[in-house]
């Protein structure tokens, strides 16, 4: 078995832990794409990213699924957030929807499985997945945070744990309530906090500065800033959640009805060529990070 290519490997594991937690820690934001299967991964990681995160929404949609109406099993996210992992060397962090269960005890357990898959973080939103409640109420959201942490120190190796507040994703522009479920969250132990769909730069700075954890922002959508930009306002970590899916789809559909309606095949000039796709996907997928701890020697090892 070698350890600088076998993602299970606990050498492997280690060391991308260690590289996926430093990210949030150096000079300026990062940004982590998501790709939603083993061939974007593969694509993206040719680009030079640094870490990947899985996408929910690109994964239902690839499966013909709506998102956000718990029609994805935790069995079909781990095997696709798996085959991401071993299709790149890098640190994959994945969208664990809101833990896949109603008891802390289920939250725990998802983290296990994710370690298990090869990944080396995760996302647990306070939302539920239905339409007359869509957020939960903040005691068990924090409760549910808690057991997230409490099996993420359990392992081997260093498991980011990113906590969501829901809010705004979710139709409640609360920005008073995000920031308060965001402290309770830090206050739980995660190690990133995140509200999706902020609308503007200032409610980003207002979030940033209200906590001390780094703070993953999405962008992709109608918020127009740059990385730079970003870093301004206090930002650690920048995902794309399913914005590259979705621009996937949109060229699909553009494609679908030029054909449809004028007959035509224009679309072919935005192809990527088809040398080009295959040269992509034949490049030797990067190397994981070179793993300096733990050793073979599990009993000499120090604690992670």
């Amino acid at each position: 078995m070698n350890p600088s290519t076998d993602a299970r490997h606990p050498r492997s594991r280690y060391a991308r832990g260690v590289a996926f937690r430093d990210l949030h820690t150096g000079p300026g934001p990062f940004v982590v794409p998501n790709p939603w299967d083993a061939g974007t991964a593969r694509i993206l990681a040719s680009f030079g990213f640094a870490a990947l995160a899985t996408t929910g929404a690109g994964l239902a949609h690839s499966l013909g699924r709506p998102d956000g109406a718990n029609q994805v099993g935790r069995d079909e996210l781990l095997a696709n957030a798996a085959a991401i992992v071993d299709a790149t060397g890098l640190p994959v962090t994945a969208d664990l929807e809101s833990g896949f269960g109603e008891r802390p005890e289920d939250i725990a357990e998802t983290i296990r499985l994710a370690a298990a898959a090869g990944l080396v973080g995760g996302s647990i939103e306070d939302s539920t997945g239905r339409d007359e409640d869509p957020v939960r109420p903040l005691a068990e959201a924090v409760e549910r945070v808690e057991a997230a942490v409490e099996a993420a120190k359990g392992l081997d190796f260093p498991f980011t744990v990113t906590a969501r507040a829901e809010n705004f994703f979710q139709g409640r522009p609360d920005l008073d309530d995000t920031i308060h479920r965001l402290r309770a969250y830090e206050a739980a132990g995660a190690d990133v906090l995140y509200a999706p769909a902020l609308p503007d730069a200032e409610a980003i700075r207002a979030v940033c500065s209200a906590v001390s954890r780094p703070v993953n922002v999405l962008m992709g959508g109608a918020l127009k800033l740059s990385v730079a930009d970003l870093g301004a306002l206090g930002v650690r970590r920048i995902s794309t959640g399913s914005a590259l899916s979705r621009a996937a789809l949109g060229a699909l559909t553009r494609a679908a009805r030029e054909i449809g309606q004028y007959g035509t095949f224009g679309f072919g000039a935005d192809a990527l060529p088809y040398a080009e796709a295959n040269a992509l996907l034949a490049t030797p997928a990067p190397s994981a990070p070179v793993p300096t701890a733990p050793s073979d020697d599990r009993e000499s090892d120090p604690a992670p």
